[in-house]
């Protein structure tokens, strides 16, 4: 053998070698996404009869963020804006948009990298399975891509609930029973179960797994067993003020307004109201087995000890409150989630009051996982904040809802100011039902105007082919 090709050898054992080194020493990231969940998780001791054991469990291991928001309310902007770790001010992604439209469009304008597809430059080997974009599998960010099967079935034959008056429309998926018969049945248990199935792998890679579970979605379907679980359950329904809409500004009755979707007064006239919640409940409930499960999996894996794992909600969602089932609102109740990161190094049960958003999320997993820093990211990482490295956190968070709509959200406040420059203004201490606007209240004090200096002074227009179905006024800014 020649010298030549002993060095070619010896190079190419080098190269593997350090590839390995490097693919141990580089933690994994397990990204829990649940779709529709509001901050009803049991740790957060906002409702009664919740069961969620295993998001505590997670908890227990980790941080749980109370004061966590979402950066927009509904599905698509959301998860466009904490996967690009772009703001929608900036992108102008505020409404739904296909998923490929979405990619070229971000693609064309900011060249965006995807939070898979930035570790997948890095070296890591990427996962995905479920509802992680807002159309499942649309923006093929994944190395492997595990389905979304069934979406939000299945489905019964027609709906046990139907109700032309409130919501029969076309465009809500609104209905609640228990079914199927077997959770073997639901597209969430087969999530679970393709994770576990990966985590009894060997990885050569270090890996980024996305899970998109579905429930609570409506529709509120999960077998029976599960409403069996919560029927027993203290359940209070959620704070409802008759008159609570008079202070509010004509344009935030407007963009809040769902046409396709029930209000608590229809809930109430036809005695639904409990059966509501409590099947919403039941989802809860559904989901948190399927999370235990993928948990349990990974605690009896070769990765327990190096990944880093975060579990959100795209979202929040109006179980009654101001008259509405529904997301669609600058409300903290839309925009107020679940957020729980734990990992190696990490500090382990703590709760932290700072508020935060689901855009810090791509900067934080990034900063944990020892990458280079992504230039575009509009988020903080919140490493310091999880090792306890910090004391003084003191930055507003954003939520949109269209063009110029904006909540910002800082210390114990919250400011909505509209396109119209109308306001609203909330201590969420005193008054955390919102039930009292105290803009008017507040016109010319100094608190309200470091708020209103807070506000973006201009956001980006909308995106092209952005779509708000059921709602007149987005309809009247033909995006």
């Amino acid at each position: 053998m020649s010298i030549k090709q002993l060095r070619t050898i010896f190079t190419i054992c080098l190269v593997f070698i350090c590839q390995l080194a490097w693919s141990q020493e580089k933690p994994n990231v397990l990204f829990l996404i649940i779709d529709d969940l509001n901050d009803w998780v049991s740790i957060s001791k906002k409702f009664p009869g919740v069961k969620t054991p295993n998001i505590d469990r997670l908890a227990q291991s980790g941080t749980y963020f109370e004061k966590a928001y979402s950066q927009a309310p509904l599905c698509g902007p959301s998860r466009a804006s904490f996967l690009s770790g772009l703001l929608p001010s900036k992108t102008g992604v505020y409404l739904q948009i296909k998923d490929t439209d979405l990619k070229q469009y971000l693609n064309d304008k900011f060249q965006v990298d995807f939070l898979p597809n930035y570790f997948s430059k890095n070296g890591y080997k990427t996962l995905g399975v479920g509802k992680i974009f807002h159309n499942g599998e649309g923006i093929q960010a994944f190395d492997e891509y595990g389905g979304k099967f069934e979406v939000y079935g299945p489905l019964p034959e027609k709906r046990v609930n139907y109700d032309p008056a409130w919501f029969g429309q076309k465009g809500t998926q609104t209905d609640w029973a228990a079914f199927p018969e077997k959770d073997e049945q639901m597209p969430d248990y087969k999530y679970a179960n393709w994770v576990a199935s990966q985590f009894a792998k060997k990885h050569e890679k270090p890996f980024f797994m996305a899970v998109g579970f579905i429930r609570p979605h409506v529709p509120w379907y999960v077998p029976q067993k599960w409403f069996d679980l919560v029927k027993n359950s203290p359940t209070q329904m959620p704070p409802y003020l008759k008159n609570d809409m008079d202070d509010i500004p004509q344009i935030g009755k407007s963009i809040t307004e769902v046409l396709e979707m029930p209000t608590t007064e229809w809930a109430i006239n036809k005695n639904n109201w409990k059966d509501m919640v409590q099947a919403y409940l039941a989802c809860i409930a559904f989901v948190d087995a399927q999370v235990g499960k993928v948990l349990n999996a990974l605690e009896k894996s070769a990765y327990k000890d190096n990944t880093y794992i975060v579990l959100i909600s795209d979202h929040g969602y109006h179980l009654g409150e101001k008259n509405r089932f529904a997301k669609h609102s600058l409300w903290e109740r839309s925009a107020h989630v679940p957020l729980i990161i734990s990992g190696p190094g990490l500090q382990q049960n703590k709760v932290n009051a700072n508020p935060v958003g689901l855009i810090d999320i791509y900067p934080t997993l990034v900063d944990l996982s020892g990458l280079p820093k992504n230039k575009q990211n509009e988020g903080r990482s919140l490493a310091p904040l999880l090792r306890n490295q910090v004391k003084h956190w003191d930055y507003p968070v954003y939520s949109f809802y269209g063009a110029n709509n904006v909540s910002v959200y800082k210390n114990k406040y919250h400011y909505i100011k509209y396109e119209d420059l109308s306001e609203e203004f909330y201590d969420l201490e005193k008054d955390p039902q919102e039930w009292k606007n105290k803009a008017s209240d507040l016109k010319e004090s100094v608190l309200l105007n470091t708020f209103r200096k807070l506000a973006p002074a201009k956001t980006a227009p909308y995106a092209p082919n952005s779509v708000m179905e059921g709602n007149a006024y987005f309809k009247s800014k033909k995006p």
